[in-house]
């Protein structure tokens, strides 16, 4: 018969043996000493200087003075003394000033963390995860980082989000309060899509990225055209608001066909150009202006033009561009005026147009 247990190695009780008591009582201290197991740390190669009773360590190696030749294993303090306990496969320590969890494979101290994961059905990472939200994090940063050449990698990192069909939706939900406020990514289409929203339920599209042409189209950018269909009679020595009565396009309403008023709806820069071209009414002696008004009052700067030589009848043209800062509510309209003999600005070619460019 063996004298000590096959894993922990505590000594029997031998048959006739005299004091059975110090048998005994080295098993229990063995049992005290490794059961539950927890050391205070694995760096040290020398016993600490004061060491308090059941204290323990994993000898770190290079280990010397009364540890030497421990390397790796159990030391306990025991009754004034070190103890030995030389670790078997599958031995389990906390290790208390890491708040770590090791295990013993036979030829030294390794995390317990497996070098994968696969397969799991739910992972909360400081929340609980639920079948809506398989994978939750409740985190204030986080950091995805390359893996070097030096390590084997390619220094390059690419974060791939995939959908089934073009038809679905993949991409980034933003929110606040939980509450989602924009989206960006491909939405029922395979164009890229950054959309916003006031209360998670109604969006506007701030940009669309056509995917076979990379053509960058932006709804909601403030721009129009307008144009008359009548030809505009204009008097001798006075500016006249134009009246375009029909917009071919006019993204946001923000031009006014009711009252010829272009009405900036948020700051910004924009840019407007206007044809006016001349129908006579008397004589061809006319002389055209053209001219862009901000709020009805102030001519802006750059929009003036006119043209003096004698006129043809719908052929003379001014055309006028300039570019402006507006603040939201601002008006710009579009202004005629003739010298000399009055005229017309004829229907179908005098047209008003402008855009937010920035």
């Amino acid at each position: 018969m063996a004298d000590a247990t096959t894993h922990l190695l505590l000594p029997y009780i031998l048959a006739a043996q005299a004091q059975k008591h110090v048998t005994h009582n080295e098993a229990l201290q063995l049992l005290d000493g490794l059961v539950q197991l927890s050391v205070l740390d694995r760096d040290l190669t020398t016993p600490p200087g004061s060491p308090a009773d059941g204290e323990r360590y994993i000898v770190a190696s290079g280990a010397t003075d009364d540890w030497a030749g421990w390397d790796q294993n159990v030391a306990l303090f025991t009754d004034g003394a070190w103890l030995r306990l030389p670790p078997r496969t599958g031995w389990r320590a906390w290790v208390e000033d890491e708040d770590l969890l090791l295990v013993y494979d036979g030829a030294g101290w390794i995390g317990t963390t497996p070098e994968s994961i696969q397969n799991l059905a739910l992972l909360g990472v400081g929340t609980t995860a639920d079948p809506a939200n398989p994978f939750s994090a409740k985190l204030n940063a986080a950091l995805w980082t390359a893996k070097t050449v030096a390590e084997g990698g390619t220094g390059n990192l690419f974060y791939t989000m995939n959908k089934e069909a073009a038809n679905d939706d993949v991409g980034l939900t933003l929110q606040t309060g939980f509450v989602t406020k924009a989206l960006l990514g491909l939405f029922g289409s395979d164009k890229f899509r950054l959309a916003v929203s006031p209360d998670g339920s109604t969006f506007f599209d701030g940009l669309i990225v056509d995917n076979t042409t990379g053509i960058v189209d932006q709804p909601r950018l403030p721009r129009f055209k307008a144009y008359t269909d009548y030809d505009n009679y204009a008097g001798v020595g006075t500016w006249t608001k134009i009246a375009l009565n029909n917009t071919e396009y006019n993204d946001q309403g923000c031009f006014d066909a009711g009252t010829n008023l272009f009405t900036a709806p948020v700051d910004g820069t924009y840019i407007f150009g206007a044809t006016l071209l001349y129908k006579i009414n008397s004589s061809t002696t006319a002389r055209m202006r053209g001219r862009l008004l901000l709020n009805g009052s102030s001519e802006i700067r750059g929009s003036f033009g006119e043209s003096s030589a004698t006129h043809v009848s719908l052929a003379t043209a001014i055309w006028l561009q300039t570019m402006v800062p507006l603040s939201a509510g601002d008006t710009v309209e579009l202004q005629g005026y003739f010298r000399a003999q009055d005229g017309y600005f004829a229907a179908e070619h005098t047209s008003f147009w402008g855009a937010k460019i920035g």
